[in-house]
């Protein structure tokens, strides 16, 4: 699946790693949201997530990023694989519709405090479950930010993220963060 060429630091596009897309899946089918489920992707990046869900049998995939660029390369990456899927350039607060499942990873705030919030508060108006990864340090903060929009949440994994260097601001050939997926189950 290509990656971006050349990734915008202010909007941390950091691709999910392969074995954490596949894994973070691979939950959500065995919890029965992917197969003959409408899945949304927020800020789907290359579309690993959405991609992926459309191969596990989603009845529908809408993959939605706010760089037109990250929107295209979603597009590629589908048609490569083989799979229909819808991607639009939308700011994650303005999508609509509504959904079985969302999947996402969400930036994580460290360029831009709160960055997370936006698709958060759009899973949880928009889809019926969703799965979100987080920095892990705040997953506390997370999970009290769900619980305030009537949304139960479990805490399900913790993964080691591996970010390459991508930016002239990094200083090491790679780092590693742990990110927590967490289920949010909206109260209606």
């Amino acid at each position: 699946m290509a990656k971006p060429e050349k990734p915008k630091p202010e909007l941390e596009q950091y691709t999910t790693p392969a074995d954490v897309a596949a894994d973070m899946l691979w939950i959500a089918l065995s919890n029965g949201d992917i197969q003959g489920r409408r899945v949304v992707d927020l800020g789907c990046g290359n579309g690993i997530l959405g991609i992926g869900a459309a191969l596990l049998g989603a009845s529908s995939v809408h993959c939605y990023d706010v760089d037109p660029r990250m929107v295209e390369l979603c597009k590629q990456n589908a048609a490569a694989a083989g799979v229909n899927v819808i991607a639009d350039a939308e700011d994650a607060l303005l999508v609509d519709g509504e959904f079985d499942t969302a999947i996402q990873n969400p930036p994580f705030g460290a360029q831009n405090p709160g960055a997370d919030r936006p698709f958060i508060r759009t899973a949880v108006r928009i889809a019926k479950v969703a799965y979100s990864l987080h920095n892990a340090e705040t997953i506390g903060f997370v999970m009290k930010f769900c619980e305030g929009l009537n949304a139960d949440v479990l805490h399900i994994k913790n993964y080691k993220f591996k970010i390459p260097y991508m930016f002239e601001f990094h200083n090491k050939k790679a780092e590693f963060v742990y990110v927590s997926l967490i289920r949010i189950v909206p109260r209606r």
